[in-house]
């Protein structure tokens, strides 16, 4: 069983938080999390090593006024524990990266509003600024002898234009904005909006100054994780390689491209998408990982080397059946370090460069600021010590120090600030048996502050989006404010869900939403069996594919006083058709085409069944979200009211799919859902 690090005051949390509450009510209002504690929290990413002894990571926290996330670098002597400011006076810092000497750090921030590149020179505690690009450096990655910089820059095509005939304007006149010519596959995508034309590519720069020189050219995107080969003389990469590739979305091989020259040399060409390509240190193995494409909604990756002396594929985790997240190579080439989901953790293990795979006793996690999905960061030192950010219910993540042989050691408390005085929801994890097959079925129950079991509570049931993503025992900004409000809030992982194989995950493939919804209902069963839950006090929601199967889950049963539907999927055909990864839904998701299916896509459409919902429904929607475009809520809202049924729509100005990305639309979003399921709550059960 995997470690569950927590530091002394989060483990007081946890036993506060299942004690009976003997506190008067105005005590109950005040020691539990509030809405504005969302801006208060603290987690960390990007930790690197320094040294053996000297740690640097990047400290991520709210802004108030900014409504955004403010990065800072801070550092810990891992030989005394001290924790102090690194890099705190360089504004909101980005993508900080240390030379492979230790003398220096890449970073990017803003300048008169465009996102410049850096370096810091460690000893003269001095920075110098490299760019003045338009567009973000990404990827940023060091030569080996800490002396050039490659990074991916987004670089434009003139826009096209059909009609040029347009007379000329007078001077002061005011006319309609010009028309946009659209002719390209990929024209609009969630969070960033419509495309301009242009691609990313390769450039590099030398450390001591000069201009960006760009390596890689092509009408299809370069970039992602780059590394230098060990002379410096190629950067390895993953690209489509081809002009075709938005109609092949899972598309892409391993390159590598000269230093010098630009020539470009094809490395790897597999059957399914090579990615994340990284060099050992003894520049002999090339890592990187590898999807098997049989077009199926869930494919796990493996983990895959290549011998570059002798171009051999060896397979790492041929049987492993869960997804690799990040991989870091031993300093002695030898091994490698990685990432994978499991059971709805994420876990590390150690597999040597034959295959010889062995599981570390570390899980790790904390850094979805919104809901309980897996998620989690590593680094590793030269001597092979280990810090991770930690995996808890009662706290978002603190990094913690791992060294075999060693008890595990906790570096940060980095919310004890905002959390330590209040009384959270305490956690506990359940497993359910579906009715369909038998299938054991991971749930966890949060149980309000102050929960008392001789009383009842009204429950929340709330759906992990997806639906191929896994939630897990994490600390949820969201299921904690729900908590406080006096819910038992229930989360689980139905089939189809991730960190549990290929074939769990495709129980649901072209079957979606189907048995699943059999699965959430059989744990509401459950948490009720438990006993201390209201069963005329039961709500439903969840977003993307959760607030898919929350609209299905309404017409297929009346047992939900109300339901929140957050930017769902109501219609497979029009939904398809509208969506930015259109190319990617209608290959994975689909059969065939969707106009060649279409009363097979009706038939799996929550807006098939919306004749049977009679449960007051929300729908909550961003209105920049091209991933489950606004039209698919509307469709639904309008459905509903000429359906009769009570009905509301709440719009997010500006929120893309990911509404929770701002704290104070975190806020919105929880705040609407518990108004919404407060104005139906039967009040005379209440504390009963």
């Amino acid at each position: 069983m995997s470690r569950c690090i927590r530091s002394a005051w989060s483990k007081s949390l946890i036993a506060l938080s299942i004690i009976t509450s003997t506190s008067s009510l105005m005590a109950e209002e005040t020691d539990v999390l509030q809405y504005k504690d969302a801006f208060n929290l603290e987690f960390p990413a990007s930790m690197q090593f320094i040294n053996d002894d000297t740690l640097i990571y990047s400290r991520q926290s709210m802004d108030i006024m900014t409504d955004g996330r403010s990065t800072k670098l801070w550092q810990i002597d891992l030989d005394t524990g001290a924790h102090t400011p690194f890099l705190t006076n360089e504004g909101n810092i980005g993508q900080a990266t240390l030379s492979p000497d230790k003398s220096k750090l890449a970073y990017t921030r803003s300048v008169d509003g465009k996102s410049q590149l850096f370096v810091y020179h460690i000893a003269l505690q001095k920075s110098v600024q490299l760019t003045n690009v338009d567009a973000s450096p990404r990827d940023i990655t060091w030569s080996n002898d800490s002396t050039q910089l490659a990074f991916s820059l987004f670089t434009p095509k003139s826009a096209k234009s059909l009609f040029t005939g347009m007379p000329a304007k007078p001077k002061g006149a005011n006319w309609a904005d010009s028309s946009r010519y659209i002719d390209s596959t990929r024209y609009r995508a969630d969070g960033a909006g419509f495309l301009p034309g242009g691609f990313n590519q390769i450039f590099i720069l030398p450390v001591d100054g000069g201009t960006p020189r760009q390596l890689t050219t092509g009408d299809f995107p370069n970039g992602g994780t780059l590394s230098f080969s060990k002379d410096d003389e190629w950067i390895f990469y993953s690209s489509p390689g081809n002009e075709d590739y938005s109609l092949n979305p899972l598309g892409a091989d391993i390159f590598k491209v000269n230093t010098a020259s630009g020539d470009v040399k094809q490395v790897t060409s597999l059957m399914g998408p090579e990615s994340s390509p990284k060099l050992s240190p003894n520049g002999k193995w090339l890592a990187f990982t590898h999807v098997n494409d049989r077009k199926l909604a869930h494919q796990v990756s493996t983990l895959n080397v290549l011998n570059l002396e002798t171009n051999d594929i060896t397979v790492l985790t041929p049987s492993l059946d869960r997804g690799i997240g990040q991989f870091e190579w031993q300093d002695n080439s030898k091994a490698l370090v990685f990432s994978y989901e499991d059971h709805g953790d994420v876990k590390l293990a150690n597999v040597t460069v034959s295959g010889k795979l062995s599981p570390i006793d570390v899980s790790i996690g904390g850094q979805s600021f919104g809901r309980p999905y897996t998620s989690g960061e590593f680094a590793l030192s030269e001597d092979g010590d280990i810090v991770y950010t930690t995996a808890s219910v009662s706290t978002p993540a603190d990094i913690a120090l791992y060294r075999k042989g060693k008890e595990d050691k906790v570096l940060t408390q980095l919310n004890s600030d905002a959390l330590g005085h209040l009384t959270l929801a305490s956690v506990e994890a359940i497993s359910v048996k579906s009715s369909i097959d038998d299938l054991t079925i991971d749930a966890w129950v949060a149980y309000p502050p102050h929960f008392d079991s001789s009383k009842t509570y009204p429950l929340i049931l709330e759906i992990h989006g997806g639906p191929h993503a896994a939630y897990g025992p994490h600390f949820s900004t969201e299921i904690q404010l729900m908590a406080a409000q006096g819910y038992v809030v229930v989360w689980a992982n139905p089939r189809g869900s991730s960190s549990y194989g290929e074939d769990f995950g495709n129980l649901i493939h072209h079957n979606y939403p189907s048995q699943d919804y059999d699965d959430l209902m059989d744990v509401v069963d459950q948490v009720i069996a438990n006993g201390s839950i209201d069963e005329k006090n039961l709500f439903i929601t969840g977003g993307s594919g959760g607030g898919t199967l929350t609209a299905w889950s309404i017409g297929k049963t009346d047992r939900f006083a109300a339901a929140v539907v957050a930017k769902p999927v109501i219609n497979w055909m029009s939904f398809t058709l509208t969506a930015d990864a259109y190319p990617y839904f209608s290959q994975y998701w689909m059969p065939q085409m969707p106009w060649e299916i279409a009363d097979e896509l009706w038939q799996r459409s929550p807006l098939s069944l919306v004749g049977n919902v009679t449960t007051p429904t929300m729908l909550l929607t961003g209105e920049a979200d091209f991933r489950t475009p606004m039209s698919e809520t509307e469709q639904y809202y309008q459905a509903l009211k000429l359906q009769g049924v009570d009905a509301a729509m709440v719009r997010i100005p500006g929120a893309s799919h990911g509404i929770a990305s701002r704290p104070s639309r975190l806020i919105q979003k929880v705040g609407n859902i518990v108004a919404w399921f407060e104005r139906y709550k039967t009040q005379e059960d209440a504390d009963k």
